[in-house]
């Protein structure tokens, strides 16, 4: 079995699908690994270390995919990419089939059996394959490293001989996983944090890293059963922003994290609300990509308001690329372990089309789109 590695080609994309260390055990598993030249340049490994694990290096993403019967990607294919790919190929990588379905429909139209990562369910077994966990932590941390970069200020409270210096302010918007690692980063760097959440379980963890739980009283739980945030009515809207709009005018880092799976991102913070905070504020939009918390921020550019800087980084989990792709290339490694089956004379796929993580990840297959949640709405 030939498994590939191309080089990402998709704008600011740095990580890479595989390391060093996967490559090994891929090869032990009895794939022929195969990486593009280059691919890990920017997150720091070289051609040679993947050779010296075990992997082809091919001169260019055509000599890569040709004949692959798995591809690992970070993000999803290109169409000169599907066009280079055998019929019946698994292309595994984050697909964004919501806010891209033609790349779905083309995989479909190509024969090709795609695999959304991002839509691995919140069961125990696959935790280990969830990259949306994996690369949230690092954003998290990220968010906070960056927010610090861009403040003006001290986070921690210093006391010298010339006065005393106070601690920044920081606000985290969404307990999930990036929201818990921007507590503890900004905890961490010495801020005085408070966190917002609609899910009540989400104050223990709050609380539990030394932040402050602020959130508004809903009647019903807010917490889908993955674990999710549910969309607020409008009534839990209103009386949410009144909150926000009050508690962020004396906050000086505010960082938003709040994604709903499959949907443009929650609307958290008006241009008033902005316009409301101190000069040398910063805010951090983690979820610039999927339309922003935050309203007049723009993917990968910081926009100046009165004085605030409004971040958005499409790609926060890429600034730290050298963990992201070695936790990314983790996450793909034990997606394709239990397929694979080792009891004849050579390895081979052994795919349970029932089963629920590839019930939940396989978005098409034998020319089809067969998740659930797209073929809906037709397509393929």
């Amino acid at each position: 079995m030939k498994l590939a590695i191309p080089k990402e080609r998709r704008p600011g994309e740095n990580r890479v699908a595989a390391s060093p260390d996967t490559v090994k055990k891929l090869t032990a598993l009895g794939f022929a690994v195969t990486v593009e030249a280059g691919a890990g340049i920017d997150a720091a490994v070289s051609d040679d270390a993947f050779k010296d694990a075990g992997a082809q290096i091919a001169k260019d993403a055509a000599a890569a995919l040709e004949g692959a019967d798995v591809v690992f990607k970070i993000q999803r294919p290109t169409g000169e990419e599907i066009a280079a790919m055998k019929k019946g190929a698994m292309v595994v990588a984050i697909m964004a089939p919501h806010s891209d379905p033609d790349t779905v429909a083309a995989c479909a139209k190509a024969g090709l059996t795609a695999v959304a990562m991002e839509l691995m369910p919140r069961i125990t077994r696959a935790q280990s394959m969830d990259v949306l966990s994996s690369q949230s932590n690092l954003a998290g941390y990220r968010a906070v490293i960056d927010a610090a970069g861009a403040f003006g200020r001290a986070f921690p409270m210093m006391m010298t001989a010339a006065g005393t210096v106070p601690p920044a302010k920081a606000f985290v918007m969404g307990a999930g996983v990036a929201g818990l690692q921007a507590i503890a980063t900004a905890k961490r760097l010495g801020a005085i944090v408070s966190a917002t959440d609609v899910r009540r379980a989400a104050a223990e963890q709050v609380q539990s890293l030394g932040g402050k739980f602020i959130m508004v009283e809903t009647e019903a739980d807010m917490e889908t059963e993955g674990g999710y945030a549910r969309e607020l009515s409008p009534e839990d809207r209103k009386k949410q922003a009144a909150l926000v709009a009050e508690h962020i005018k004396g906050q000086d880092i505010v960082i938003t994290t709040a994604l709903i799976p499959g949907r443009p991102a929650p609307r958290l913070i008006s241009k008033e609300m902005v316009a409301s905070m101190k000069p040398g504020s910063v805010i951090i939009d983690l979820a610039v990509e999927a339309g922003g918390n935050v309203e007049g921020a723009k993917a990968d550019e910081t926009v100046e308001v009165d004085g605030v800087k409004v971040i958005g980084y499409a790609n926060m989990a890429g600034r730290v690329a050298v963990n992201a792709s070695a936790l990314f290339a983790r996450n793909l490694l034990n997606f394709i372990q239990p397929l694979v089956d080792t009891e004849g004379d050579t390895p081979s796929l052994k795919l349970d089309w029932e089963d629920e993580i590839l019930k939940a990840v396989v978005l098409t297959r034998d020319g089809e789109i067969v998740h659930p949640d797209l073929a809906k709405g037709g397509g393929g």
